[in-house]
């Protein structure tokens, strides 16, 4: 009997590890469908607790560039610029990885790799990987990732920061040349934009 019991809890510990494993490399392989190195783009759909948006994205690498009808974001890696329309002012800073993650649904890719656990689930058609922080001092505590079977394209990010879900649907992903001045902002194309400097 206790012979049993030992298989059965090594059978358990060997598929939640296989598990894991397996959410992992599903991640890997997500990630580097988006990290081609001439960048990539995508339209995307954002609902959460101010509503819903939608926009475009370019990436290359941790640089980024949205764009709504609201404000339009550019980051380089380290400086994010947000033009906001109706108060026609850009406002720059040095944002935090969790800051990021509210705003570029892909920096999934730069946070997976520490400080998660992962799960899998899966469908026909997807893999569903949810990852839970293994410290309450993370702002994104979770994070459900939808990826696609066939080209292991990330389709829906959904996040928990606070108490609060943020949820970004993905479609029109394709491989793009993005040339780095897209991820900054020039001041020559908002000539009348005040610019506030939060850094």
């Amino acid at each position: 009997m206790r012979k049993s019991v030992f298989a059965l809890t090594l059978l358990l510990v060997c598929a939640t590890s296989a598990m894991a494993q397996t959410a992992r490399s599903v991640l890997d392989k997500a990630a580097a469908t988006i990290s081609n190195k001439t960048g990539v783009s995508a339209n995307f759909k954002m609902a959460g607790g101010l509503g819903t948006v939608s926009g475009t994205i370019a990436v290359k690498g941790r640089k980024f560039h949205a764009t709504t009808p609201a404000a339009t974001v550019w980051f380089d890696g380290k400086t994010q610029w947000t033009y906001v329309k109706k108060n026609d002012e850009v406002n720059v800073s040095t944002p935090t990885e969790a800051q990021l993650q509210a705003i570029n649904p892909y920096n999934f890719i730069n946070i997976y790799k520490q400080g998660y656990k992962t799960t899998m689930s899966q469908s026909a058609s997807a893999y569903t990987v949810h990852l839970t922080a293994t410290k309450a001092s993370q702002k994104i505590q979770e994070l459900f990732i939808t990826i696609d079977k066939k080209n292991y394209q990330p389709t829906q990010v959904k996040m928990l920061q606070g108490n609060k879900w943020t949820t970004f649907d993905i479609t029109n992903l394709k491989k793009a040349t993005l040339g780095d001045a897209l991820f900054t902002f020039s001041s020559k194309d908002f000539p009348t934009a005040e610019i506030i400097d939060l850094r």
